[in-house]
């Protein structure tokens, strides 16, 4: 649309309309072409691209948690780091009456349980165990956050080489024995895995 055109439609002064459209340019929401017309800026494909990718993630993130409940009978969840915390963004409880239970959206801190260190070795400032989290790709917490759970998550890498979130399976710790975490651990790297291939998370 023309400033004219703009204007008119919206019932603003073209003054106005110029500095707002300059703001909007600046930040990359509108271009103005050499015919002088208006026209939807790359920012905007760029935030549609993030949150249809988003969208994706979430389809695809999901059906990995049901199988690694089904595979595990425990808890599945899937984090992502937000400063020095770390967010559930996804989570499939386990079906078991006594369970570790957890609330999609619940934040926790970033510098402990499984999840988190994986969240933190891939992030600057480096944690000193950062270097070998990230070349065995998993960490096992047994109750480093909570006394009474353990903790198996591996990181999810997109095919950038970029860290998109932590996959994690926790269930409470009088059952966490070593079979157990192997098992987790096991289906764990296959979905990470499965995940990683996929051109959606790239």
């Amino acid at each position: 649309m023309t400033l004219t055109e703009i204007a008119n439609h919206t019932g603003l002064y073209k003054s106005t309309v110029l500095r707002l459209a300059a703001s909007l340019e600046e930040c990359g929401f509108l271009e103005r072409g050499a015919d002088l017309v208006y026209r939807p800026g790359h920012e905007l494909w760029r935030l549609g691209a993030l949150y249809s990718r988003r969208l994706d993630i979430a389809e695809l993130i999901r059906p990995a948690l049901e199988v690694l409940v089904e595979k595990t009978g425990e808890t599945a969840s899937y984090y992502i780091r937000d400063g020095e915390e770390r967010v559930c963004l996804y989570r499939k409880n386990s079906p078991r009456a006594v369970r570790h239970h957890l609330d999609e959206g619940i934040r926790l801190p970033i510098h402990n349980g499984a999840a988190g260190r994986i969240l933190c070795a891939y992030s600057e400032p480096w944690p000193a165990d950062g270097e070998l989290l990230r070349r065995q790709r998993y960490c096992i917490s047994l109750g480093e956050r909570d006394p009474e759970v353990g903790a198996v998550a591996v990181p999810v890498i997109d095919l950038s080489g970029q860290l998109r979130g932590a996959l994690s399976v926790s269930a409470i710790l009088t059952r966490f024995d070593k079979a157990a975490q192997d098992r987790a651990l096991d289906a764990l790297k296959l979905a990470a895995d499965q995940l990683s291939k996929l051109s959606t998370l790239a």
